[in-house]
């Protein structure tokens, strides 16, 4: 699977709204970068957070999740309690054609600081805003900034276009308009 240079990225968002908004350059003044890059988009996350808190000693269950283990925050600066987790979205919004799958990884800025972003992949036809971790490896407060980068998708294209795309299956995750927590379909 080829790696998608620039042109292609380049193309896709503005013919196909592959990535929108979209920004067209690598902005990287005063900010921890994000836009295009040459091969590859480094996404921004918004300011919207939902921050992991141990108040209601609730215990973390992937089938039966609960809300009330995450405190919602509108911020510019998200602040990730030691040895915690935060969750994001991607400012922009994401439609991957039927012949590309995309990986994310985290800014090397963030992993520096002991910042790791999490991302799974998207698949074929997966559409929606990006649900980001961020997880706080450190013994120390740490610092997301809103509307600045995050993390860099890698484009790949298939040599043979899926049979059963993410779009096709009705995948839980299809079409997130927000922070989505973790789910099981019954």
């Amino acid at each position: 699977m080829p790696v998608l240079n620039d042109e292609w990225i380049r193309k896709q968002s503005l013919e196909k709204e592959m990535i929108s908004p979209f920004i067209d350059n690598l902005c990287s003044k005063n900010t921890v970068s994000y836009g295009l890059s040459s091969y590859g988009y480094d996404a921004r996350t918004s300011d919207e957070f939902k921050i992991f808190t141990d108040v209601n000693s609730i215990i973390i269950d992937p089938k039966n999740f609960s809300k009330d283990s995450f405190i919602d925050k509108k911020t510019n600066e998200c602040i990730i309690p030691p040895h915690s987790f935060a969750l994001g979205r991607t400012v922009e919004y994401f439609k991957i054609p039927r012949d590309v799958v995309v990986i994310c990884i985290g800014k090397s800025t963030y992993a520096r600081c002991g910042i790791i972003i999490n991302v799974t992949p998207l698949e074929p036809e997966w559409e929606g805003y990006v649900t980001l971790e961020f997880s706080n490896t450190t013994p120390l407060p740490a610092k997301i900034y809103a509307n600045e980068g995050v993390c860099q998708f890698l484009f790949l294209k298939a040599d043979q276009v899926c049979k059963i795309s993410y779009k096709d299956r009705k995948g839980k995750y299809m079409n997130q308009r927000e922070i989505v927590l973790p789910k099981v379909l019954s």
